[in-house]
């Protein structure tokens, strides 16, 4: 209760949740003795998808590899503690409510996002903690993102970039995107640029990134992945590691698992075997990211044979993935989407991508959230797209309709983190 208190408070320091400058971060970091120059081997992860699950294989080769490592993510998915990761464990509600507090303190009640006066907490401890490498991941954008303070680290890795965060933006075009995330990357670094979704976008960020004067390792040009029937081989300029399907699904993960393998060989700095990253990717855990449901409280509202499937994609890029991924699925077992949205998302581009993938959506409120589009809204745009739905009274209701329409059908629950983290705490 007294964490849920304090975030609270920190929520109603500025009247907007996101309001992109550094001035607010950088004063508040000046009165803390400016942590973030105290951090060592900073690796930023800047993009659109797939960050988290660049961020979560680094940190698991590295640990596999003997290395202590610090991470910072946004945002949560169940719990707050999730975004904060120090030296081998997520912090615990009591070093978390001091942290909190302290920083709070320092801030003095003066205007400050929630997301950037939690960023500065993540920098004071991090600079307290012992730990070869600091993993971080940009929130919005990256030019004017509170994670953007640093002024060296040892690599800016680039994921999947796509069209997000439109209301943020003067045109609403891609272009921008890849300014605003890329523009503004350390120099005398390394960059490394994953697979993109087209040869259009991939040269639009190497234009961006051009007389930027770090290295570049480039997907494509310096590495690359091809499927094997056991596995993947990464293959780089050196040779070709042979490695086993990793802890996670979906075909698009080999992409951003190259990324984080590429960066890992890049820095040699830090002593990692392939035996390391065997052991690692048996062992990544990303909740939230096409996460089967296999046990807990929400398989009792279904049948035995019916499939659950989570996903906090919540993007057209994300969508042309996951469709992608429901085509590998069983052809003769029918999918139903249950799906809830935050207010600020293009909500017709992300379900048009579903179009003839599926039997049924039930759109759903989102609990527990403020700013979600209201089920019956979602429901309009989701017929005027031509996809048959209705709405929910929850998501317990919502799964029991779909069990007993067809006790083998494939459910797949998705459209936000948020919904991802009330399914997860409900089970």
């Amino acid at each position: 209760m007294k964490i849920k208190k304090i975030l609270d408070s920190l929520l109603r320091l500025h009247p907007k949740s996101i309001d992109l400058s550094l001035h607010r971060i950088q004063r508040l970091l000046k009165s803390l003795n400016n942590p973030e120059k105290k951090l060592q081997n900073c690796i930023q992860v800047i993009g659109t998808n797939g960050k988290f699950s660049i961020c979560s294989t680094l940190r698991e080769i590295y640990e596999t590899a003997g290395y202590k490592v610090n991470m910072h993510i946004s945002p949560s998915v169940r719990k707050f503690n999730e975004r904060y990761y120090f030296s081998g464990e997520q912090i615990n509600d009591d070093r978390l409510y001091k942290l909190l507090s302290e920083v709070e303190k320092a801030n003095q009640s003066q205007p400050i996002t929630f997301h950037e006066i939690v960023t500065a907490a993540f920098f004071l401890e991090a600079a307290r903690t012992k730990a070869h490498i600091n993993i971080l991941e940009a929130g919005l954008f990256f030019r004017l993102d509170a994670s953007n303070v640093l002024d060296k680290n040892i690599a800016s890795i680039i994921s999947p970039i796509g069209m997000d965060h439109k209301d943020f933006l003067k045109e609403g075009t891609v272009d921008e995107v890849i300014f605003e995330k890329c523009s503004k990357l350390l120099n005398g670094s390394k960059v490394i640029v994953s697979e993109q979704t087209s040869l259009e976008i991939l040269n639009k960020i190497n234009k961006t990134i051009q007389s930027n004067t770090s290295k570049k390792i480039i997907s494509g040009k310096d590495f690359r992945y091809e499927k094997t029937p056991n596995g993947f081989d990464f293959i780089d300029n050196s040779g070709s590691l042979s490695l086993p399907k990793p802890n996670m699904l979906g075909d698009f993960q080999y992409g951003n698992i190259s990324t984080a393998i590429a960066t890992v060989k890049e820095l040699d700095q830090f002593k990692v075997s392939q035996s390391h990253i065997i052991i690692a990717l048996s062992k990544i855990k990303t909740e939230g990211r096409l996460q089967k449901i296999l046990n807990g409280k929400l398989r009792s509202y279904i049948s035995n044979n019916n499939e659950l499937i989570l996903d906090g994609g919540h993007n057209t890029l994300a969508a042309s993935v996951l469709t992608k991924y429901l085509d590998t699925l069983d052809k003769n077992k029918k999918i139903y989407m249950i799906l809830g949205m935050m207010a600020n998302k293009d909500h017709a581009e992300f379900i048009s991508q579903f179009k003839n993938k599926l039997r049924l959506i039930i759109a759903v409120d989102i609990p527990n959230q403020k700013n979600f589009i209201k089920k019956e809204k979602l429901n309009q745009i989701i017929e005027t797209i031509g996809i048959k739905s209705k709405t929910g009274t929850s998501i317990q209701s919502s799964l029991q309709f779909i069990a007993k329409e067809d006790e083998n059908a494939i459910i797949f629950i998705c459209g936000s983190l948020y919904l991802c983290g009330e399914v997860l705490n409900l089970n």
